[in-house]
């Protein structure tokens, strides 16, 4: 009873500091606006300037919500797929999804001088997440029909290592025959960004987020399960392949949607587990689920905030911005704690 009530205390801390967080980064920016005019702006109030009105509810909000998502969908991914192998090492991009959206968007650009008529498109950042979805749906079609045909969840692992080397040995060819404006555009989006979706693109991955986090729910007790072994989780009656594809299946939608539409963004799946248990002290999922869901949202937010360099006109790609800050924090954490849940 005092571990419950002590977890709520977290979770309602961390909830003031996501709410706090996330009115910080739409009020710093570029351009500096008063947190008066923020806050009307964002309740569609009156506010003193008509720009200053259009930067915050079509810019900064959009880019807000989408680093939420971001957050949120790779600390799940990363979540389960550390708990599927068993292996602390593991993150949301092991299973070659994002190579495969990478590949995708690759053959949208480095291949448009290939295939005619094409090259407008892949400068459109809809045109881009459409290839990027096909490319990681192809390589989730053949991730599950591996998964039914083996019965080892270790070779399941090895298997999209093996997607994400073949997917990245075919990106180096084609960057081998493209044009250094080819080159530079396919680099850029792989720096990851938070800022191009307009509402409408944000509505068709917030739709696509909720579809992939409405399936937990039936995977919560199989994972508390399968922290103890596959043969362990038999005994209580678990169906080992079934949840095996769901997890699959979850990550996948959720990492294969954040590639499209933000591009690959390392370190927040593969280290906000850790800080999550680390500040839990548990590897309960149905406390572990929420916690890495709202904890993601504020390390992602917190990422933009430093990447937008306020008051300059400049931004540092996001992807730096997540590792460079991030990875000492982790690495400090762990070994002062020298204890880790797998």
């Amino acid at each position: 009873m005092i571990q419950q009530k002590s977890y709520r205390n977290t979770f309602i801390l961390l909830s003031i500091v996501l709410i706090s967080v996330w009115f910080l980064n739409i009020t710093l920016g570029s351009i500096h606006i008063p947190f008066e005019d923020v806050f009307t702006a964002v309740f569609n109030g009156e506010v003193s300037k008509d720009s200053w009105k259009t930067i915050i509810q079509d810019y900064r909000i959009p880019k807000a919500i989408t680093a939420v998502l971001v957050g949120s969908g790779l600390s799940i991914s990363g979540l389960l797929m550390q708990t599927l192998f068993r292996n602390p090492l593991a993150g949301p991009f092991v299973l070659g999804i994002s190579s495969g959206a990478s590949l995708g968007v690759a053959l949208l650009i480095l291949g448009s001088s290939l295939i005619g008529g094409i090259s407008a498109i892949a400068f459109s950042s809809f045109g881009m997440a459409i290839a990027a979805s096909l490319g990681a749906f192809l390589v989730l079609s053949a991730v599950l029909i591996a998964a039914n045909k083996v019965r080892n969840t270790m070779s399941i692992l090895i298997i999209g290592l093996m997607f994400g080397s073949l997917t990245s040995a075919i990106i180096s060819v084609l960057a081998y025959f493209s044009s250094a404006e080819q080159l530079q555009q396919f680099i850029f989006w792989g720096f990851g960004s938070l800022g191009n979706l307009s509402w409408n693109e944000l509505l068709i991955f917030t739709i696509i987020f909720l579809i992939g986090i409405s399936l937990l729910a039936f995977i919560i007790k199989p994972l508390n399960s399968m922290l103890l072994g596959e043969n362990y989780a038999k005994s209580l009656g678990i169906n080992i392949k079934q949840t095996r594809n769901l997890v699959l299946i979850i990550t996948s939608i959720l990492t294969g949607a954040i590639t499209a539409f933000s591009g690959p963004i390392a370190f927040v799946g593969l280290a906000v587990p850790h800080l999550t248990k680390l500040l839990f002290n548990t590897s309960n999922h149905k406390v572990l689920l929420p916690a890495v869901t709202i904890t993601g949202a504020i390390l992602m937010l917190i990422a933009d905030i430093i990447s937008q360099l306020p008051t300059l006109e400049y931004t540092l790609p996001i992807n730096a911005i997540t590792s460079l800050f991030g990875a000492p924090i982790v690495i400090w954490l762990l070994v002062r704690k020298r204890k880790i849940f797998i």
